[in-house]
Protein backbone atom coordinates (compact mmCIF):
# COMPACT_ATOMS: atom_id res chain seq x y z
CA UNK A 1 0.00 0.00 0.00
CA UNK A 2 1.04 3.51 -0.57
CA UNK A 3 2.10 6.02 2.35
CA UNK A 4 1.30 9.83 2.80
CA UNK A 5 4.35 11.67 2.86
CA UNK A 6 5.50 14.04 5.80
CA UNK A 7 4.81 18.05 5.26
CA UNK A 8 8.31 18.13 4.81
CA UNK A 9 8.38 15.93 2.01
CA UNK A 10 5.07 17.66 0.52
CA UNK A 11 6.15 21.07 0.64
CA UNK A 12 9.35 19.59 -0.98
CA UNK A 13 7.68 17.70 -3.88
CA UNK A 14 5.71 21.56 -4.22
CA UNK A 15 9.00 23.65 -4.49
CA UNK A 16 9.98 21.54 -7.16
CA UNK A 17 7.34 20.51 -9.18
CA UNK A 18 6.01 21.69 -12.69
CA UNK A 19 3.25 23.75 -11.11
CA UNK A 20 5.22 25.79 -9.10
CA UNK A 21 7.28 26.90 -12.50
CA UNK A 22 4.05 27.37 -14.38
CA UNK A 23 2.92 29.66 -11.29
CA UNK A 24 6.26 31.27 -11.44
CA UNK A 25 6.09 32.36 -15.11
CA UNK A 26 2.43 33.64 -14.62
CA UNK A 27 3.84 35.83 -12.09
CA UNK A 28 6.71 36.95 -14.47
CA UNK A 29 4.60 38.07 -17.48
CA UNK A 30 2.14 39.98 -15.62
CA UNK A 31 4.60 41.50 -13.66
CA UNK A 32 5.99 42.20 -16.78
CA UNK A 33 2.98 43.96 -18.04
CA UNK A 34 2.42 45.60 -14.90
CA UNK A 35 5.57 47.20 -15.01
CA UNK A 36 4.97 48.41 -18.30
CA UNK A 37 1.58 49.38 -17.71
CA UNK A 38 2.99 51.62 -14.12
CA UNK A 39 5.60 53.33 -16.43
CA UNK A 40 3.95 54.15 -19.80
CA UNK A 41 0.12 55.19 -18.26
CA UNK A 42 1.74 58.30 -16.75
CA UNK A 43 3.07 59.50 -20.00
CA UNK A 44 -0.58 60.01 -21.79
CA UNK A 45 -1.71 61.63 -18.52
CA UNK A 46 1.17 64.08 -18.78
CA UNK A 47 0.57 64.69 -22.62
CA UNK A 48 -3.12 65.48 -21.61
CA UNK A 49 -2.07 67.85 -18.70
CA UNK A 50 0.37 69.51 -20.93
CA UNK A 51 -1.72 69.76 -23.98
CA UNK A 52 -3.73 71.78 -21.12
CA UNK A 53 -1.54 73.70 -19.87
CA UNK A 54 0.20 74.82 -23.14
CA UNK A 55 -3.71 75.89 -24.69
CA UNK A 56 -4.18 77.95 -21.38
CA UNK A 57 -1.22 79.60 -21.69
CA UNK A 58 -1.26 80.66 -25.32
CA UNK A 59 -4.57 81.63 -24.69
CA UNK A 60 -3.10 83.83 -21.62
CA UNK A 61 -0.43 85.26 -23.92
CA UNK A 62 -2.57 85.95 -26.49
CA UNK A 63 -4.82 87.76 -24.57
CA UNK A 64 -2.04 90.09 -23.96
CA UNK A 65 -0.70 90.46 -27.38
CA UNK A 66 -4.38 91.37 -28.63
CA UNK A 67 -4.58 93.96 -25.68
CA UNK A 68 -1.41 95.81 -27.11
CA UNK A 69 -2.69 95.91 -31.04
CA UNK A 70 -3.68 99.19 -30.94
CA UNK A 71 -0.28 100.58 -29.91
CA UNK A 72 2.23 101.38 -32.43
CA UNK A 73 4.92 101.68 -29.74
CA UNK A 74 5.32 100.37 -25.97
CA UNK A 75 6.31 101.84 -22.83
CA UNK A 76 6.60 101.59 -19.12
CA UNK A 77 3.22 103.47 -19.11
CA UNK A 78 1.28 102.32 -21.55
CA UNK A 79 2.49 98.59 -20.50
CA UNK A 80 0.79 98.71 -16.95
CA UNK A 81 -2.50 99.86 -18.28
CA UNK A 82 -2.88 97.19 -20.01
CA UNK A 83 -1.62 95.05 -17.53
CA UNK A 84 -3.77 96.42 -15.16
CA UNK A 85 -6.91 95.63 -17.44
CA UNK A 86 -5.80 91.83 -18.05
CA UNK A 87 -4.91 91.20 -14.25
CA UNK A 88 -7.12 88.39 -13.77
CA UNK A 89 -4.35 86.27 -15.58
CA UNK A 90 -3.68 84.00 -12.61
CA UNK A 91 0.06 83.56 -13.23
CA UNK A 92 3.28 83.41 -11.68
CA UNK A 93 5.30 85.89 -13.56
CA UNK A 94 4.55 88.42 -15.98
CA UNK A 95 7.21 90.31 -18.13
CA UNK A 96 6.68 92.57 -21.17
CA UNK A 97 9.75 93.91 -23.29
CA UNK A 98 10.10 96.24 -26.31
CA UNK A 99 12.02 94.98 -29.53
CA UNK A 100 15.61 95.21 -27.77
CA UNK A 101 14.64 93.25 -25.02
CA UNK A 102 14.53 95.58 -22.79
CA UNK A 103 11.88 94.89 -19.71
CA UNK A 104 9.06 96.95 -19.57
CA UNK A 105 7.18 95.25 -16.83
CA UNK A 106 8.11 92.56 -14.48
CA UNK A 107 5.18 91.11 -12.20
CA UNK A 108 8.03 89.55 -10.05
CA UNK A 109 8.46 92.90 -8.58
CA UNK A 110 11.45 91.44 -6.41
CA UNK A 111 13.38 90.86 -9.19
CA UNK A 112 14.24 94.49 -10.49
CA UNK A 113 14.49 93.47 -13.99
CA UNK A 114 12.13 96.57 -15.24
CA UNK A 115 14.42 98.82 -17.29
CA UNK A 116 17.02 96.45 -17.81
CA UNK A 117 17.94 93.93 -20.89
CA UNK A 118 16.39 90.53 -19.59
CA UNK A 119 18.33 87.56 -21.18
CA UNK A 120 15.68 84.66 -21.12
CA UNK A 121 15.46 82.82 -23.90
CA UNK A 122 12.19 82.53 -24.33
CA UNK A 123 12.20 86.02 -24.75
CA UNK A 124 14.49 86.29 -26.58
CA UNK A 125 12.70 83.33 -28.96
CA UNK A 126 9.59 85.65 -28.99
CA UNK A 127 11.61 88.32 -30.12
CA UNK A 128 12.54 86.79 -33.10
CA UNK A 129 9.05 86.15 -34.38
CA UNK A 130 8.46 82.85 -32.44
CA UNK A 131 5.61 81.53 -30.48
CA UNK A 132 7.33 79.54 -27.61
CA UNK A 133 5.97 77.44 -25.15
CA UNK A 134 7.87 75.30 -22.68
CA UNK A 135 6.94 72.72 -19.81
CA UNK A 136 8.37 70.41 -17.37
CA UNK A 137 7.36 68.82 -13.96
CA UNK A 138 9.57 68.67 -11.29
CA UNK A 139 9.05 64.88 -9.67
CA UNK A 140 10.66 65.64 -6.42
CA UNK A 141 8.54 68.54 -5.98
CA UNK A 142 5.54 67.67 -7.45
CA UNK A 143 5.37 70.87 -9.20
CA UNK A 144 4.27 71.98 -13.21
CA UNK A 145 6.26 74.30 -14.59
CA UNK A 146 5.17 76.51 -17.30
CA UNK A 147 6.44 79.02 -19.98
CA UNK A 148 5.42 80.88 -22.95
CA UNK A 149 6.57 83.25 -24.94
CA UNK A 150 5.02 85.35 -27.91
CA UNK A 151 5.66 88.45 -30.50
CA UNK A 152 3.66 91.24 -29.46
CA UNK A 153 2.71 92.88 -33.64
CA UNK A 154 1.27 95.78 -34.35
CA UNK A 155 0.56 96.98 -37.79
CA UNK A 156 2.67 94.51 -39.22
CA UNK A 157 6.08 95.26 -37.10
CA UNK A 158 7.35 93.65 -33.64
CA UNK A 159 6.72 96.40 -30.80
CA UNK A 160 7.68 93.75 -27.89
CA UNK A 161 7.03 90.63 -26.82
CA UNK A 162 5.49 89.15 -23.64
CA UNK A 163 6.94 86.70 -21.16
CA UNK A 164 4.70 84.45 -19.11
CA UNK A 165 5.61 81.52 -16.26
CA UNK A 166 3.26 79.68 -13.97
CA UNK A 167 4.00 77.41 -11.41
CA UNK A 168 1.17 74.92 -10.79
CA UNK A 169 1.47 72.80 -7.71
CA UNK A 170 -2.25 71.59 -7.99
CA UNK A 171 -1.60 69.76 -11.49
CA UNK A 172 1.92 68.76 -10.29
CA UNK A 173 0.09 66.70 -7.61
CA UNK A 174 -2.72 65.49 -9.75
CA UNK A 175 0.20 64.01 -11.90
CA UNK A 176 2.35 62.57 -8.81
CA UNK A 177 -1.18 61.36 -7.26
CA UNK A 178 -2.08 59.67 -10.27
CA UNK A 179 0.87 57.88 -10.76
CA UNK A 180 1.00 56.65 -6.95
CA UNK A 181 -2.30 55.48 -7.54
CA UNK A 182 -0.96 53.79 -10.62
CA UNK A 183 1.73 52.23 -8.48
CA UNK A 184 -0.56 51.06 -5.89
CA UNK A 185 -2.88 49.72 -7.87
CA UNK A 186 -0.38 47.78 -9.96
CA UNK A 187 1.40 46.86 -6.55
CA UNK A 188 -1.68 45.51 -5.05
CA UNK A 189 -2.69 43.17 -7.99
CA UNK A 190 0.86 42.08 -8.38
CA UNK A 191 0.56 40.55 -4.96
CA UNK A 192 -2.62 39.37 -5.94
CA UNK A 193 -1.46 37.31 -8.54
CA UNK A 194 1.02 36.08 -6.72
CA UNK A 195 -1.28 34.98 -3.78
CA UNK A 196 -3.86 33.58 -6.12
CA UNK A 197 -1.17 31.78 -8.75
CA UNK A 198 0.62 29.85 -4.96
CA UNK A 199 -2.87 29.09 -4.19
CA UNK A 200 -3.98 27.87 -7.36
CA UNK A 201 -0.45 26.29 -7.70
CA UNK A 202 -0.62 24.71 -4.46
CA UNK A 203 -4.46 23.13 -4.88
CA UNK A 204 -3.21 21.61 -8.12
CA UNK A 205 -0.50 20.28 -7.27
CA UNK A 206 -2.25 18.55 -4.27
CA UNK A 207 -4.98 17.11 -6.94
CA UNK A 208 -2.27 15.87 -9.04
CA UNK A 209 -0.44 14.16 -5.78
CA UNK A 210 -3.93 12.92 -5.20
CA UNK A 211 -3.70 10.61 -8.52
CA UNK A 212 0.16 9.99 -7.59
CA UNK A 213 -0.63 8.71 -4.53
CA UNK A 214 -3.42 6.20 -5.80
CA UNK A 215 -1.28 5.62 -8.82
CA UNK A 216 1.01 4.05 -6.35
CA UNK A 217 -1.46 2.40 -4.23
CA UNK A 218 -2.54 0.49 -8.08
CA UNK A 219 1.42 -0.35 -8.31
CA UNK A 220 0.86 -2.32 -5.06
CA UNK A 221 -2.33 -4.10 -5.97
CA UNK A 222 -4.99 -1.85 -4.42
CA UNK A 223 -7.19 -1.68 -7.75
CA UNK A 224 -10.28 -0.50 -5.06
CA UNK A 225 -8.81 2.95 -4.51
CA UNK A 226 -11.12 5.71 -5.87
CA UNK A 227 -10.40 9.47 -6.64
CA UNK A 228 -13.40 12.03 -5.24
CA UNK A 229 -13.26 13.82 -8.71
CA UNK A 230 -15.14 17.24 -9.30
CA UNK A 231 -15.51 19.77 -11.94
CA UNK A 232 -14.90 19.59 -15.95
CA UNK A 233 -11.11 20.47 -16.41
CA UNK A 234 -8.03 18.39 -17.26
CA UNK A 235 -7.71 17.02 -13.83
CA UNK A 236 -11.11 15.99 -13.07
CA UNK A 237 -11.02 14.19 -16.94
CA UNK A 238 -7.75 12.50 -15.26
CA UNK A 239 -9.34 11.63 -12.06
CA UNK A 240 -12.47 10.25 -14.14
CA UNK A 241 -10.08 7.94 -16.70
CA UNK A 242 -7.88 6.79 -13.59
CA UNK A 243 -11.08 5.38 -11.60
CA UNK A 244 -12.86 4.07 -14.61
CA UNK A 245 -9.27 2.59 -15.17
CA UNK A 246 -9.18 1.05 -10.90
CA UNK A 247 -12.31 -0.28 -11.85
CA UNK A 248 -11.57 -2.30 -14.88
CA UNK A 249 -8.29 -3.38 -13.54
CA UNK A 250 -10.46 -4.10 -10.26
CA UNK A 251 -12.65 -6.24 -12.69
CA UNK A 252 -9.70 -7.71 -14.69
CA UNK A 253 -7.63 -9.17 -11.22
CA UNK A 254 -11.50 -10.33 -10.05
CA UNK A 255 -11.72 -12.11 -13.30
CA UNK A 256 -7.85 -13.38 -13.27
CA UNK A 257 -8.36 -14.42 -9.31
CA UNK A 258 -11.61 -16.39 -10.68
CA UNK A 259 -10.31 -17.71 -13.95
CA UNK A 260 -7.05 -19.20 -11.90
CA UNK A 261 -9.19 -20.97 -9.23
CA UNK A 262 -11.38 -22.49 -11.70
CA UNK A 263 -8.30 -23.17 -13.59
CA UNK A 264 -7.15 -25.06 -10.76
CA UNK A 265 -10.01 -26.52 -10.15
CA UNK A 266 -10.68 -27.92 -13.65
CA UNK A 267 -7.40 -29.10 -13.88
CA UNK A 268 -7.17 -30.32 -10.31
CA UNK A 269 -9.97 -32.96 -10.98
CA UNK A 270 -8.92 -35.05 -14.11
CA UNK A 271 -5.42 -34.95 -11.87
CA UNK A 272 -6.69 -36.39 -8.86
CA UNK A 273 -8.89 -39.16 -10.84
CA UNK A 274 -5.64 -40.39 -12.62
CA UNK A 275 -4.13 -40.58 -9.48
CA UNK A 276 -6.90 -42.01 -7.74
CA UNK A 277 -7.21 -44.60 -10.25
CA UNK A 278 -3.20 -45.19 -10.62
CA UNK A 279 -2.94 -45.63 -6.88
CA UNK A 280 -6.14 -48.27 -7.55
CA UNK A 281 -4.08 -50.18 -10.20
CA UNK A 282 -0.71 -50.22 -8.14
CA UNK A 283 -2.06 -51.43 -4.80
CA UNK A 284 -4.69 -53.79 -5.69
CA UNK A 285 -4.94 -57.03 -7.23
CA UNK A 286 -7.09 -56.75 -10.34
CA UNK A 287 -8.16 -59.46 -13.15
CA UNK A 288 -7.46 -58.49 -16.98
CA UNK A 289 -11.01 -56.88 -17.59
CA UNK A 290 -11.23 -54.19 -14.49
CA UNK A 291 -7.32 -52.94 -15.01
CA UNK A 292 -8.65 -52.44 -19.14
CA UNK A 293 -11.57 -50.31 -17.49
CA UNK A 294 -9.25 -48.36 -14.83
CA UNK A 295 -6.81 -47.79 -17.71
CA UNK A 296 -9.50 -46.69 -19.99
CA UNK A 297 -11.11 -44.37 -17.37
CA UNK A 298 -7.11 -42.88 -17.41
CA UNK A 299 -6.97 -42.35 -20.76
CA UNK A 300 -10.58 -40.74 -20.39
CA UNK A 301 -9.23 -38.56 -17.67
CA UNK A 302 -6.06 -37.86 -19.83
CA UNK A 303 -7.87 -36.89 -22.57
CA UNK A 304 -9.82 -34.41 -20.49
CA UNK A 305 -6.96 -32.75 -19.55
CA UNK A 306 -5.81 -32.36 -23.27
CA UNK A 307 -9.01 -30.80 -24.08
CA UNK A 308 -8.85 -28.13 -21.04
CA UNK A 309 -4.99 -27.26 -22.45
CA UNK A 310 -5.79 -26.59 -25.81
CA UNK A 311 -8.68 -24.55 -24.45
CA UNK A 312 -6.61 -22.55 -22.20
CA UNK A 313 -4.39 -22.00 -24.93
CA UNK A 314 -6.55 -20.94 -26.87
CA UNK A 315 -8.20 -18.27 -24.67
CA UNK A 316 -4.26 -17.17 -23.89
CA UNK A 317 -3.87 -16.43 -27.61
CA UNK A 318 -7.46 -14.73 -27.83
CA UNK A 319 -6.10 -12.83 -24.71
CA UNK A 320 -2.66 -11.59 -26.58
CA UNK A 321 -4.98 -10.63 -29.88
CA UNK A 322 -2.88 -12.31 -32.46
CA UNK A 323 -4.51 -12.95 -35.66
CA UNK A 324 -4.63 -14.51 -38.54
CA UNK A 325 -4.55 -12.62 -42.12
CA UNK A 326 -8.56 -12.54 -42.92
CA UNK A 327 -9.72 -13.72 -46.12
CA UNK A 328 -12.74 -14.61 -47.85
CA UNK A 329 -14.12 -17.93 -45.92
CA UNK A 330 -17.28 -20.01 -47.06
CA UNK A 331 -19.85 -20.99 -44.77
CA UNK A 332 -21.47 -23.87 -46.75
CA UNK A 333 -17.65 -25.39 -46.88
CA UNK A 334 -16.61 -24.80 -43.41
CA UNK A 335 -20.18 -26.16 -42.50
CA UNK A 336 -20.27 -29.28 -44.19
CA UNK A 337 -16.54 -29.90 -42.76
CA UNK A 338 -18.20 -29.65 -39.10
CA UNK A 339 -20.66 -31.61 -39.64
CA UNK A 340 -18.94 -34.34 -41.13
CA UNK A 341 -16.31 -34.35 -38.00
CA UNK A 342 -19.68 -34.34 -35.57
CA UNK A 343 -21.73 -36.87 -37.60
CA UNK A 344 -20.08 -39.77 -35.58
CA UNK A 345 -20.82 -38.04 -32.24
CA UNK A 346 -24.15 -37.41 -33.18
CA UNK A 347 -25.25 -40.78 -34.07
CA UNK A 348 -24.07 -41.88 -30.74
CA UNK A 349 -26.49 -39.38 -29.37
CA UNK A 350 -29.16 -40.27 -31.97
CA UNK A 351 -29.60 -36.75 -32.74
CA UNK A 352 -30.11 -35.63 -36.42
CA UNK A 353 -28.01 -33.03 -38.72
CA UNK A 354 -29.74 -30.39 -40.78
CA UNK A 355 -27.61 -27.90 -43.15
CA UNK A 356 -29.41 -24.99 -44.88
CA UNK A 357 -26.83 -22.72 -46.05
CA UNK A 358 -26.53 -21.35 -49.48
CA UNK A 359 -23.17 -21.50 -51.48
CA UNK A 360 -22.58 -17.54 -52.28
CA UNK A 361 -22.84 -17.04 -48.30
CA UNK A 362 -19.16 -15.63 -47.44
CA UNK A 363 -17.95 -13.64 -44.82
CA UNK A 364 -14.17 -11.89 -43.52
CA UNK A 365 -12.33 -14.32 -41.23
CA UNK A 366 -9.78 -16.93 -41.11
CA UNK A 367 -11.11 -20.29 -41.49
CA UNK A 368 -9.99 -22.02 -38.48
CA UNK A 369 -12.00 -19.57 -36.56
CA UNK A 370 -14.81 -19.97 -38.41
CA UNK A 371 -14.61 -23.67 -38.09
CA UNK A 372 -13.86 -23.41 -34.38
CA UNK A 373 -17.22 -21.38 -33.89
CA UNK A 374 -19.28 -23.25 -35.98
CA UNK A 375 -17.61 -26.81 -34.33
CA UNK A 376 -18.37 -25.36 -30.68
CA UNK A 377 -21.51 -24.56 -31.15
CA UNK A 378 -22.99 -27.48 -32.79
CA UNK A 379 -21.07 -29.86 -30.51
CA UNK A 380 -22.49 -28.67 -27.37
CA UNK A 381 -26.11 -28.44 -29.88
CA UNK A 382 -25.37 -32.28 -29.99
CA UNK A 383 -24.31 -32.63 -26.30
CA UNK A 384 -27.19 -30.80 -24.84
CA UNK A 385 -29.69 -32.26 -27.00
CA UNK A 386 -32.38 -35.16 -26.08
CA UNK A 387 -32.03 -38.61 -28.15
CA UNK A 388 -34.12 -38.57 -31.41
CA UNK A 389 -33.41 -34.36 -30.99
CA UNK A 390 -32.12 -32.37 -33.88
CA UNK A 391 -29.59 -29.68 -34.91
CA UNK A 392 -30.08 -27.28 -37.23
CA UNK A 393 -27.32 -24.51 -39.10
CA UNK A 394 -29.06 -22.14 -40.72
CA UNK A 395 -26.98 -19.50 -42.77
CA UNK A 396 -28.31 -16.64 -44.88
CA UNK A 397 -27.57 -13.29 -46.28
CA UNK A 398 -29.80 -10.28 -44.41
CA UNK A 399 -29.74 -6.71 -45.36
CA UNK A 400 -25.52 -5.98 -45.30
CA UNK A 401 -25.22 -8.63 -42.97
CA UNK A 402 -24.23 -12.49 -42.99
CA UNK A 403 -26.28 -14.04 -39.95
CA UNK A 404 -25.75 -17.60 -38.77
CA UNK A 405 -27.80 -20.04 -36.99
CA UNK A 406 -27.25 -22.95 -34.87
CA UNK A 407 -30.16 -24.84 -32.70
CA UNK A 408 -31.20 -27.64 -31.11
CA UNK A 409 -34.13 -29.44 -29.44
CA UNK A 410 -32.61 -30.12 -25.88
CA UNK A 411 -33.85 -28.58 -22.72
CA UNK A 412 -33.13 -24.86 -23.47
CA UNK A 413 -31.42 -22.45 -20.72
CA UNK A 414 -33.10 -20.90 -18.38
CA UNK A 415 -33.30 -17.22 -18.39
CA UNK A 416 -30.80 -16.10 -15.50
CA UNK A 417 -28.21 -18.22 -16.72
CA UNK A 418 -28.35 -16.51 -20.74
CA UNK A 419 -26.37 -13.38 -19.49
CA UNK A 420 -23.46 -15.68 -17.77
CA UNK A 421 -22.82 -18.48 -20.11
CA UNK A 422 -20.36 -16.47 -22.30
CA UNK A 423 -18.29 -16.20 -19.02
CA UNK A 424 -15.29 -18.76 -19.00
CA UNK A 425 -15.92 -21.76 -16.64
CA UNK A 426 -19.79 -20.90 -16.21
CA UNK A 427 -21.53 -24.00 -17.02
CA UNK A 428 -25.62 -24.13 -16.76
CA UNK A 429 -25.84 -27.48 -15.17
CA UNK A 430 -22.73 -28.93 -13.57
CA UNK A 431 -23.06 -32.28 -12.80
CA UNK A 432 -24.49 -32.48 -16.63
CA UNK A 433 -21.66 -30.35 -18.26
CA UNK A 434 -19.01 -32.58 -16.31
CA UNK A 435 -20.40 -35.77 -17.41
CA UNK A 436 -20.35 -34.74 -21.00
CA UNK A 437 -16.55 -33.65 -20.72
CA UNK A 438 -17.49 -29.81 -20.72
CA UNK A 439 -15.10 -27.24 -18.96
CA UNK A 440 -17.23 -24.17 -19.65
CA UNK A 441 -15.26 -22.97 -22.11
CA UNK A 442 -16.58 -23.80 -25.42
CA UNK A 443 -18.57 -20.43 -25.52
CA UNK A 444 -16.18 -18.36 -24.29
CA UNK A 445 -14.05 -18.71 -26.90
CA UNK A 446 -17.12 -18.37 -29.22
CA UNK A 447 -17.55 -15.29 -27.88
CA UNK A 448 -14.64 -13.74 -28.21
CA UNK A 449 -13.77 -15.52 -31.67
CA UNK A 450 -16.88 -14.21 -32.87
CA UNK A 451 -16.35 -10.38 -31.69
CA UNK A 452 -12.27 -10.53 -33.05
CA UNK A 453 -13.82 -11.04 -36.55
CA UNK A 454 -16.18 -8.02 -36.08
CA UNK A 455 -19.23 -10.12 -35.13
CA UNK A 456 -21.69 -10.46 -32.39
CA UNK A 457 -23.66 -13.28 -30.64
CA UNK A 458 -26.88 -13.96 -29.33
CA UNK A 459 -28.98 -16.35 -27.89
CA UNK A 460 -32.28 -16.88 -27.94
CA UNK A 461 -34.91 -19.84 -26.79
CA UNK A 462 -36.09 -21.95 -29.73
CA UNK A 463 -39.90 -22.06 -30.72
CA UNK A 464 -40.85 -25.38 -29.97
CA UNK A 465 -38.16 -25.71 -27.24
CA UNK A 466 -34.19 -25.58 -26.89
CA UNK A 467 -32.04 -22.61 -28.15
CA UNK A 468 -30.91 -21.03 -30.87
CA UNK A 469 -27.44 -19.05 -31.01
CA UNK A 470 -27.51 -16.33 -33.94
CA UNK A 471 -24.03 -15.40 -35.12
CA UNK A 472 -24.64 -11.86 -37.38
CA UNK A 473 -21.60 -11.27 -39.29
CA UNK A 474 -20.84 -7.59 -41.53
CA UNK A 475 -20.88 -8.78 -45.34
CA UNK A 476 -17.04 -8.63 -47.05
CA UNK A 477 -18.12 -5.02 -49.08
CA UNK A 478 -19.39 -3.08 -46.15
CA UNK A 479 -16.97 -3.80 -43.65
CA UNK A 480 -13.28 -1.69 -43.44
CA UNK A 481 -10.45 -4.24 -43.73
CA UNK A 482 -7.74 -2.79 -41.59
Amino acid sequence: MGTISSPKKRFGAFFGSSQLRYAAAYVLITSAVLIFLNIYTPIPIRSLTFSSQRTAMNDKAQLIVSAFSSYEELNADSVRDVIQSVSELHTNRVIIADPSGCCLYDSLLLSGAEGKLVLLPELAEALAGNDVFHIRYEEDRQILISKAAMPIMAYNRLIGAVYLMELSEDQGALIARLQNTIFRITLGLEIAVILFSMIFALLYSLRVRKILHSIRQMRDGDYTTKLDVRGKDEVSRLGSAFNELAVRLNQSESVRKQFVSDASHELKTPLASIKLLSDSILHNDMDQEMLREFVSDIGNEADRLTRLSEKLLELTRLDSHVQDTQVLVSVRTVCDRVLRMLLPLARRNQVRLDLNCPEDCSILSTEDDLYQIIFNLAENAIKYNRPEGRVLIRAERLDNNVTIAVGDTGSGIPDEAKEHIFERFYRVDKARSRKAGGAGLGLSIVHDMVERNHGSIAVADRLGGGSVFTLTFPLPETKEVP
